[in-house]
């Protein structure tokens, strides 16, 4: 059993025990759980339910695990023969989230 469920403006294809990374939820504390609403897709062992644009009553909960930072991206802009360089780097918040049960 799998849902699409849309966390923080992004959509995931989510599954019961999965542990995800999301964009950093900043009133969420560690250990806490949260539950999302906005579940477009449930396929139930082949049984697919798609919403128009969510289910309605449908939810996902899920536990938060801890809040980290991501990799360092290196960002480097250059143009030839002028002597213009720039690096830039940026390393993005998230949130580790662990999918508890998905609700139909």
């Amino acid at each position: 059993m799998y849902a699409i469920v849309e966390i923080l403006g992004q959509q995931f294809k989510v599954e019961a025990g999965q542990k995800i990374f999301v964009h950093r939820m900043e009133t969420a504390e560690r250990g806490s759980e949260v539950t999302f609403d906005k579940v477009m897709l449930i396929d139930n062992d082949g049984n697919i339910t798609v919403g128009a644009p969510t289910i309605e009553g449908a939810n996902v909960k899920a536990e938060i695990l801890s809040h980290v930072r991501g990799e360092k991206v290196l960002v480097f802009h250059k143009k030839r023969r002028k002597g213009y360089r720039k690096l830039n780097g940026h390393r993005q918040n998230f949130t580790e989230i662990e999918i508890k049960s998905i609700n139909a």
